[in-house]
Formats: structure tokens, C-alpha cells, sequence
């Protein structure tokens, strides 16, 4: 019934993009069950729209301050097999997983950990940045642009 009733109030673009945020805002994707889409999916929709159409703003805020903290190098260098320092200011909660998907594509630095980095931590990442990139609409210049007026 629930799902008939979301049919006939939202579009089949919507619908993807309620389904794409109830799994990217939760916090065990892993374990998330129906009953927590219905009662708290409208909430983490309406979170993830208003996320992702300010994306520059969010993108801008969150690189700025860390690469006022960090170099390129600091950030994604693997000393000793350790995580990279973009893996532990994302996991605090730092920055997104929306700026590390626009970081990927511009650093291309996921396949890089994949190859040196055999830790499950980094793993459920990297599933996380390459299923979720499919879902955001990247202008790589703009952001290209907005990282570069960040580090200079």
C-alpha cells in the first residue's frame, strides 16, 4: 500500500532519488529495513534535496576548510598502510560523502586506495563513493574551479 501510494505522488525520478537518499543519509545502509524508510524517509529526502542543490556551497564550505588545515599530499597519501588522512576526516564527519565522490572524480584517488589499501573500513567506502557517483550531477569544471580558488 505504501509503495502504491508513493507511485501516484511522486515520479519515477523521485522516486530513485527518495530511495538514493534514505540509503546515502542512513547510517548502516547495510541494515536499513522498510519500516525506517516510511517513517523517516521523507525527512532524509528532503535533507539530501536540499544537500545536493546547494552542492557548490557544500562542496565550497567543506574544501575550504580542509585544505586550510591540509596539503594535496597530506590528504591522500597512504603512509604504512594507514588510512588516508581524506578517509579520517570523512569518517568524523568532516566533509561528505557528496565532496568525496566530486574529489574522486577530479583526483581519480578510489582506485589508487582500492589497490593499496586491503582494510573493510575503506572498502565499504569505496563501495559507497563508486555506487553513489551514478546519482550526482557533477559540472567537473565548476568544481574544479571552486577547488582551485580554495587551495590558492
Amino acid at each position: 500500500m505504501w509503495f502504491e501510494k508513493m507511485s501516484r505522488q511522486k515520479t519515477d525520478e523521485e522516486i530513485v532519488s527518495f530511495f538514493v537518499a534514505n540509503f546515502v543519509l542512513c547510517n548502516d545502509p547495510e541494515s536499513l529495513w522498510i519500516g525506517e524508510i516510511i517513517n523517516e524517509g521523507e525527512k532524509r529526502f528532503s535533507l539530501w534535496k536540499k544537500r545536493t542543490q546547494s552542492l557548490s556551497y557544500v562542496f565550497k564550505e567543506e574544501i575550504e576548510k580542509l585544505f586550510s588545515e591540509n596539503s594535496i599530499e597530506d590528504l591522500f597519501t597512504i603512509k604504512n598502510g594507514s588510512h588516508p588522512k581524506i578517509l579520517k576526516v570523512f569518517l568524523q564527519g568532516n566533509i561528505s560523502l557528496e565532496t568525496m565522490v566530486i574529489l574522486d572524480s577530479i583526483f581519480g584517488y578510489r582506485k589508487n586506495f582500492d589497490k593499496k589499501l586491503d582494510d573493510p573500513i575503506w572498502k565499504f567506502v569505496s563501495m559507497r563513493i563508486l555506487k553513489y557517483s551514478p546519482f550526482i550531477h557533477i559540472d567537473i569544471f565548476k568544481f574544479k574551479k571552486l577547488l582551485k580558488e580554495a587551495i590558492l
